[in-house]
């Protein structure tokens, strides 16, 4: 079975590739530095500082395969050549939710860069998924937990 592509945009394939140099390099320096300091206390049985420290760097190796599986099966969406005709991964765009009343915008990303708090939603999310194709002035309703929810596409430009 072939592994699911993990799109991600430019800036989120920069991102990872940052996070991973640093977990590699800076964090596991530190992290080996606090078990040395650790061990010359002595007892490691008792010792809750080799703990934290060995916890601490179980979840950057953890970390570190994560990034690693993400960037094997990366798709990365170039950006210049996403069509401003439709929604699609990439795409930062205008709505109207007309439950709310208001004007709200998000960019289309994959789902591992995901980000709500950050206008950033997944194109496998409910909303995302409805979005993908829509056009300007295209309403496009969205089922969700709380019942269905209308946008209407005001804009759609590159990330």
């Amino acid at each position: 079975m072939e592994a699911k592509k993990n799109l991600l945009t430019y800036a989120g394939l920069k991102a990872l590739e940052e996070e991973m140099h640093d977990l590699k390099v800076v964090r596991r320096k530190e992290v080996a530095g606090k078990i040395k300091e650790a061990r010359e206390q002595g007892d490691l049985s008792e010792n809750a500082e080799y703990d934290a420290a060995k916890d601490e760097q179980r979840d950057i190796e953890a970390r570190i395969e994560e990034i690693e599986k993400i960037l094997k099966n990366a798709e990365v969406v170039v950006e210049d050549e996403v069509d401003l005709d439709k929604i699609n991964v990439g795409c930062t765009v205008q709505l109207f939710d007309e439950e709310f009343d208001e004007e709200i915008e998000y960019q289309i990303v994959g789902s591992t860069e995901a980000n709500s708090l950050m206008g950033k939603i997944s194109n496998e999310s409910p909303v995302g998924k409805a979005l993908i194709g829509a056009s300007v002035g295209q309403e496009v309703e969205v089922e969700t937990q709380m019942g269905i929810s209308k946008y209407r596409v005001l804009g759609i430009q590159r990330s």
